[in-house]
């Protein structure tokens, strides 16, 4: 197995197991604090998103990609020297943002959010932003180095922790009200960070192979061309975080003014905002660990690629990224679809945001294309063209958002459609920037068996969760019907040939099936 492909896979894993934990942490959230509460929770969280994307300053893509380049030739005293530089400046700069988070977390909620309760969650999140700051460099360097073990068990391990401590630290604050309810799960987030963090470090000195302590401000000192070549990376791929950031920072602010203009009062601004971006979204982007881990994987494996010039490996890596993309977002767009109103019952007990699913995911193929062609593009030096495509879709959203939510007859929904018209506009853009740098061949014979598959997949779950003999309880109807869904959608894709029978024997349990 290819290290390119045994690191996706230990990252989709990973992925798989820290999705479902994280999605449990969120039903536990909102059964405990209810939509209110979770939007308060969410109109925190961009906040703190910016603050972080601050302190990273773009470095974890930068480090992976020097890294790799680095150990190709062999040259470990770079290594270090990157590491150096990058704990460095991502430390200094926790220093300066974590404290003005804590000074402006007043005016940000009284100000700019209109409701004063979302300063307990913002002040509650800041101690995180240091940890984060070192976690970050940690899992570039062995994203890098394209071992992705640490970086699994530690995403796996922040999401255990902080799930066995939320339920227990809301259930102890809610009695105070759902501010202090809300900041508790924030807490708990913090908690679990610093767990990842203490695992990585651990991690990095059972492995290292230089002392990272000895001469590191000389390492410092010198290392002004390293942290030049680290910044013409870093500060592109920052501007499209940065971009990304901003507008999600904007996001709750520009909603609840929009629907102000429409007549919805702020606390109802609230729980539609929760039911939108705490129901219905992390249910339709659980999908995306898959995409996350192949654009993790991708930066270094094209890095690699294209350092050699071989134009033919960076196809062929792309080809089964997006591939892989498709083929894993068919199947989730045509489940959520299909399931929306079990779904959303079993896990909060209620069907609002369902709504939100239907329309939303036939789209969301274009969102699980977005994370591999923004790898393709930071590991091909093309980071400043991808930070210009996410300008573009941000403003154009926050347009979109503004314009319709405003509206009495779009409300909500102009929220929705706005975040759509954001992420299909980014996707289109980065594939014509891609297309620019390399040749790429596309099959549209495959995308059309794929969508005939996604199609009769529809059909099937559809026609088995309406006729089936099972009907109560509703968790094994909507489980048998989920299991149908995904054994005919594996079945037909793989007689369709859309996964070649080479690529199922690198699965590890799989191998002595086909061989």
């Amino acid at each position: 197995m290819s290290k390119f492909l045994k690191g996706t896979f230990i990252l989709l894993i990973a992925g798989l197991v820290t999705r479902v934990l994280g999605f449990i942490n969120r039903i536990v959230i909102a059964r405990s604090i209810g939509e209110e509460g979770v939007g308060l929770y969410m109109m925190a969280f961009p906040t703190f998103i910016l603050v972080v994307t601050l302190t990273q300053l773009g470095l974890p893509v930068a480090i992976s990609k020097n890294v790799a380049e680095a150990e190709a030739k062999g040259n470990f005293a770079e290594i270090k020297k990157i590491l150096v530089v990058s704990l460095a400046t991502t430390i200094s700069l926790s220093l300066i943002f974590t404290p003005a988070l804590i000074l402006l977390a007043p005016i940000l909620s009284k100000t700019l959010f209109t409701d004063p309760r979302t300063f307990y969650p913002l002040i509650a999140i800041a101690p995180v932003v240091p940890v984060i700051a070192i976690s970050s460099v940690l899992r570039g360097y062995f994203q890098g180095r394209q071992n992705m073990r640490p970086s699994a068990i530690s995403q796996i391990l922040e999401q255990f922790v902080r799930i066995t401590l939320i339920a227990v630290m809301t259930k102890a604050f809610l009695p105070y009200g759902i501010e202090y309810a809300a900041a508790a799960a924030m807490v708990s987030s913090v908690i679990g960070e610093l767990v990842s963090l203490i695992y990585l470090m651990t991690a990095f000195k059972l492995k290292k192979r230089f002392r990272l302590r000895k001469n590191f401000f000389q390492f410092v000192h010198s290392g002004k061309q390293t942290f030049k070549e680290l910044m013409d990376i870093a500060l592109p791929t920052m501007g499209s975080r940065m971009i990304g950031s901003v507008a999600w920072f904007f996001e709750p602010i520009v909603v609840v003014h929009s629907l102000a203009l429409a007549g919805v009062i702020t606390v109802e601004a609230t729980k539609q905002y929760g039911a939108l971006t705490g129901f219905a979204m992390p249910l339709l982007m659980l999908p995306s660990f898959i995409t996350f881990s192949l654009a993790t994987s991708l930066v270094p494996a094209i890095s690699e690629a294209n350092t050699q010039n071989n134009k033919k490996l960076i196809e062929y890596r792309l080809q089964q990224a997006l591939r892989f993309a498709f083929l894993s977002g068919g199947l989730a767009v045509v489940v959520l679809y299909v399931l929306a109103n079990p779904l959303m019952e079993l896990m909060y007990g209620s069907a609002k945001g369902s709504y939100f699913i239907r329309l939303m995911a036939p789209f969301f193929l274009f969102y699980y294309y977005q994370g591999p062609l923004q790898a393709v593009l930071q590991a091909l030096n093309l980071a400043r063209a991808a930070m210009i495509n996410s300008l573009i879709g941000a403003i154009v959203k926050t347009a979109v958002i503004f314009l319709l939510a405003s509206q009495a007859s779009f409300g909500i929904n102009g929220v929705a459609l706005g975040i759509i018209v954001g992420f299909v506009l980014v996707t289109v853009l980065h594939f014509a920037t891609v297309l620019k740098k390399i040749s790429f061949s596309f099959y549209v014979r495959d995308y059309l068996k794929g969508l005939l598959v996604m199609g009769a997949t529809g059909w099937l779950g559809y026609w088995l969760f309406e006729n089936t003999f099972l009907t109560e309880p509703l968790t094994i109807k909507v489980i048998f019907s989920l299991m149908a869904m995904s054994i005919s959608y594996l079945i037909m894709i793989i007689l369709l040939g859309l996964i070649k029978k080479e690529e199922l024997k690198r699965i590890p349990w799989l191998r002595n099936l086909f061989a």
